[in-house]
């Protein structure tokens, strides 16, 4: 039996982050970064069964083009990422009431819609980009057992080229789901890897008033190549959500659309369309449209 300290419940039997019960969520499930851009994605759909928020955790579950899904802001960061994964794998693979991992495992498919800027020439604004691996420079997944999920050979490779400094915490690189890559993929879509950082400022390069460990980190990480796999963007929640849910049975898949491009120093004539596009062709390819 998992006890009460580690699984905790609200007074009415839901997880106590996410404030949601079993039946509140679908097995198809967007995430998002910012609490108010669930509606940006809920805003297509037919309709509307259940909606909650508690804290940065916004969730509203309906139906789009016959689809059940649900769509989840996490907040920002890897240790919201811990939170939110763990949570949804206990509704749907621990029984709340007895406390014990259910028998027959449930798999749940993830997509992370995001967005991001560029860091090649050659992936311009208004294009998507699929994260074919996540490269955690955050070290939350590492207080997991990770290594039959992780790519080692990229992570050795990564820590080579930039010189890391291993006090920082290695490095992970996990892959993701070949389901959802190919439900997901086209023509039009760049792949790449998506490095997740533990933090905004200085673990993504910028300076304020602090001085940084390694300033030129991230021009490092522009010329890192991997078997043609390039680091295509930054941001704070990919990696994790590959590791935990490669950990738990779960599919995850990680889509930006690109409003900047760093290396042209140009940016979206119209990001929310941008935006708009890469929801519209994701719920469809999600319902089989």
């Amino acid at each position: 039996m998992i006890q009460a300290s580690e699984l905790i419940l609200n007074p009415d039997g839901s997880v106590y982050h996410l404030n949601l019960r079993p039946e509140h969520i679908a097995h198809d499930i967007i995430f998002v970064g910012d609490q108010n851009r669930v509606e940006k994605i809920t805003q297509f759909f037919d309709s509307i069964e259940y909606s909650t928020q508690k804290r940065e955790f916004k969730t509203q579950t309906g139906i789009y083009k016959g689809k059940r899904i649900s769509v989840m802001s996490t907040g920002i960061g890897p240790d919201n990422i811990d939170i939110v994964l763990n949570e949804l794998d206990a509704l749907v693979n621990i029984d709340l009431e007895t406390r014990l991992p259910k028998e027959e495992l449930t798999s749940l498919n993830i997509i992370r819609i995001g967005t991001s800027g560029s860091l090649h020439a050659d992936i311009p604004c208004d294009s998507f980009v699929m994260s074919k691996f996540g490269l955690g420079l955050d070290n939350m997944l590492r207080s997991y057992l990770i290594d039959e999920v992780s790519n080692v050979a990229i992570e050795d490779a990564f820590v080579a080229h930039t010189n890391w400094d291993i006090r920082k915490g290695k490095p992970y690189a996990i892959a993701c789901s070949e389901k959802l890559e190919k439900i997901i993929e086209s023509d039009k879509i760049f792949k790449g890897i998506t490095a997740t950082a533990g933090g905004f400022y200085g673990p993504q390069g910028r300076v304020l008033r602090l001085n940084i460990q390694d300033s030129a980190l991230n021009s490092k990480m522009d010329n890192f190549d991997f078997n043609d796999n390039r680091i295509t963007n930054l941001e704070m929640e990919t990696a994790a959500i590959y590791g935990l849910s490669a950990l738990l049975g779960h599919n995850a898949l990680s889509l930006n659309a690109i409003i900047a491009n760093r290396a042209s120093g140009t940016f979206s004539e119209d990001s929310y369309k941008a935006v708009d596009e890469l929801i519209s062709y994701t719920l469809n390819k999600l319902a089989g449209k």
